[in-house]
């Protein structure tokens, strides 16, 4: 049996936590999963995986196993790489993850920058909330609005800040009145987001202080497009980037609430798994989103807004 595809199973076993993952990606049996990896644990004459009927986990020989097969893969992938001229055109399918306010806002640019200078390259984009596991659900690589992951296994790359604004329709603040202070939130109906603020809590600084504010309102969702619509047919306040309410606010159909305090920003970042053997097209796509965001994507960092609201 080939060893180092016997390695590369093991490492996306490992990354995924999951047998039945790590086949969906690979495009192969689970059964043959299985096999791969009790060759190499015959062939190192170790348990590298506990394995119960909810839970996949590395023994003390698996864990040294996949650091060490991670820098195998990582010499293989750079004497692959080496091996290549230069002008061989890259190609194949990306699979992209992406909030989908975000994703339909920025990522067509590049992507269609990139298949320009690659046009062997081709795109496959799905929505990614921020729970997605990329090896299990066949992601290469997803943008992620927040704090980087924690999870040792990907790798994020940070590509900008995104400002935040509150907003609200006119026809509801005629109706409901304009706070002025953060703690007038507490008389209206707060739209919530059910990710970003899982404890109904709202943060809002000016150059005076920080604060926190409980908040509480009749409608509450894991999709800022369905607070938007809601904001605006005059529903309440809702929290955004500013990236994506700023037709409406240019419009007039939504203006800015507590205009001189500002939610905190949020991190964007791409991730991608740490696995070694990254396709080449993955990594230049990485580079190339990279490079946009400093050119492009720094105007999502300043809020400039009309409105005295």
């Amino acid at each position: 049996m080939d060893r180092l595809r016997c390695i590369e199973v093991f490492l996306t076993v490992a990354s995924s936590r999951s047998f039945t993952g790590a086949a969906q990606h690979l495009g192969i049996s689970k059964a043959n999963v299985t096999r791969h990896v009790a060759f190499l644990e015959e062939l190192f004459g170790a348990r590298l995986i506990n394995r119960t009927t909810t839970q996949v986990r590395l023994t003390d020989a698996g864990e040294a196993a996949f650091a060490s097969g991670k820098v195998l893969m990582e010499r293989y992938e750079e004497m692959e790489t080496g091996s290549r001229t230069k002008t061989r055109a890259l190609k194949g399918l990306i699979h992209v993850g992406s909030p989908p306010a975000f994703g339909a806002a920025h990522l067509p640019k590049p992507m269609a920058r990139f298949v320009a200078l690659y046009p062997e390259v081709q795109f496959s984009i799905s929505i990614d909330l921020g729970f997605a596991n990329l090896i299990s659900q066949g992601l290469d690589l997803s943008v992620r609005i927040g704090p980087p992951p924690k999870d040792a296994s990907h790798i994020a790359v940070p590509l900008t800040k995104a400002a935040q604004v509150l907003v609200a329709a006119p026809s509801y603040l005629a109706s409901k009145g304009i706070p002025d202070k953060p703690t007038d939130l507490v008389g209206h109906n707060c739209l919530l987001h059910s990710i970003k603020a899982p404890a109904h809590v709202w943060l809002l600084k000016n150059a005076d202080k920080e604060c926190a504010v409980q908040v509480s309102g009749t409608m509450r969702s894991n999709l800022g497009d369905i607070l938007k619509s809601a904001a605006l047919l005059g529903y309440g306040i809702s929290m955004h980037p500013y990236y994506m309410v700023s037709e409406e606010l240019a419009s007039g159909r939504l203006v800015t609430v507590l205009q001189r305090y500002a939610p905190p920003s949020l991190e964007i970042y791409v991730i991608y798994p740490t696995r070694q053997n990254l396709p080449l097209r993955v990594k230049t796509f990485v580079a190339h989103l990279k490079e946009w965001s400093q050119v492009t994507l720094p105007g999502l960092r300043e809020v400039e807004c009309d409105g005295t609201h």
